[in-house]
């Protein structure tokens, strides 16, 4: 099974500007055979513009069909549609946040591992060759003293708009109600009863940092504590700082600026005597995240250098990856089953705010 028959659950502004893209010019490892929205017009214009044979409006009719595998990027929460993919024996590609609670985690973590099929998230600042590249760079330090993230986050729409993408108004009010009553429900089971603006906190953390947060895990480790957290502006900006077994410190935030253009998101690594600093894109774009390298030579003078990177989009090297692990038997680089520790640092962080009283 060379060619992998893929359904699409989800057919909103990541499918239409990333997913969907790809995976069409991806025509030696993939086949879209099927696309899924709750939204008839969703489903039949990206049916139409990708030339996929069949198209639905209830995922369990997707899982019925003839495909291999589903990528999942519809409104969260998630965990329905994966649970129930892995129990129809399908290989699963969740985009991102995969859910909110530890509950939930257990729930889709169980269900892949019952399946024992490929399960992979979609964690794609992991595949950026300029985290790559960094992540190498940052191994070769042996006294990391400082991290910083910075997140500052412009209004989505301010670059979905620079692609062709299209809404629709056509949603049943009963599919809206669901979903938003599991997500309250969901959070709720992670963070419990709090102010709304601890909710939008976390779904800041949730959905946008938590590109930081694994990153971080995969390069550093799980962290052995929350030192502190902070949350202000109402919930639209959140920073906490962490502290890891080496004895450094991190710390991590995201700002929501929403009627700025640029995108700022930057992963910072401090030596004594080395630097790398990554600067990503924003994951509408279609440019290139670059890393940068600061130290000083055995002259004795300072150097700054810009690895030269590929070009290839790290959401085409993340859907390959997909094919690699299914077809040829390749150990995901984001497997769901480590995800529930990037949520359990997600509500930490947030018991941290509240326990400050």
């Amino acid at each position: 099974m060379d060619k992998v028959r893929i359904g699409v659950v989800g057919c909103g502004a990541i499918a239409q500007v990333q997913h969907l893209p790809f995976l069409t010019e991806l025509a030696e490892e993939f086949e879209v055979a099927a696309v899924c929205d709750v939204s008839p017009s969703a489903a039949e214009y990206a049916a139409r513009l990708y030339h996929v044979p069949s198209q639905f409006t209830d995922y369990r009719y997707l899982l019925d069909a003839d495909v291999d595998a589903v990528l999942l990027c519809h409104t969260d929460p998630k965990t329905e549609v994966a649970v129930a993919a892995f129990e129809a024996g399908k290989h699963v590609f969740i985009e991102k946040p995969l859910c909110f609670s530890r509950e939930e985690a257990s729930e889709i973590i169980a269900a892949a591992q019952r399946s024992g099929k490929v399960a992979q998230a979609g964690y794609v600042k992991l595949y950026e060759p300029a985290y790559e590249t960094a992540k190498v760079e940052v191994s070769e330090m042996d006294d990391v003293r400082f991290v910083q993230v910075n997140h500052l986050h412009p209004d989505n729409d301010l670059h979905v708009r620079q692609f062709r993408t299209r809404q629709f108004e056509d949603v049943p009010a009963e599919a809206v109600e669901a979903a938003r009553a599991a997500r309250e429900t969901a959070v709720h089971q992670a963070i419990g009863e709090v102010p709304m603006r601890v909710i939008r906190a976390f779904g800041a953390l949730s959905g946008s940092m938590i590109h930081d947060l694994y990153g971080l895990r995969d390069m550093f480790g799980v962290p052995s504590r929350v030192v502190s957290a902070e949350i202000w502006q109402e919930g639209g900006a959140v920073s906490a700082t962490l502290e890891y077994p080496g004895g450094f410190r991190c710390v991590a935030s995201w700002v929501d600026l929403p009627e700025l253009w640029d995108f700022h998101e930057t992963l910072e690594v401090y030596g004594s005597g080395k630097r790398v600093i990554v600067s990503y894109e924003t994951g509408f774009s279609r440019g290139l995240s670059r890393v940068r390298v600061q130290e000083i030579d055995e002259g004795g003078v300072s150097v700054s250098r810009e690895p030269a990177l590929s070009w290839e989009s790290p959401f085409r090297r993340e859907l390959r990856h997909f094919h690699d692990c299914i077809v040829n038997g390749a150990a995901p680089r984001s497997p769901i089953s480590e995800v529930d520790k990037d949520i359990g640092l997600i509500i930490d962080i947030v018991k941290a705010y509240q326990d400050r009283g």
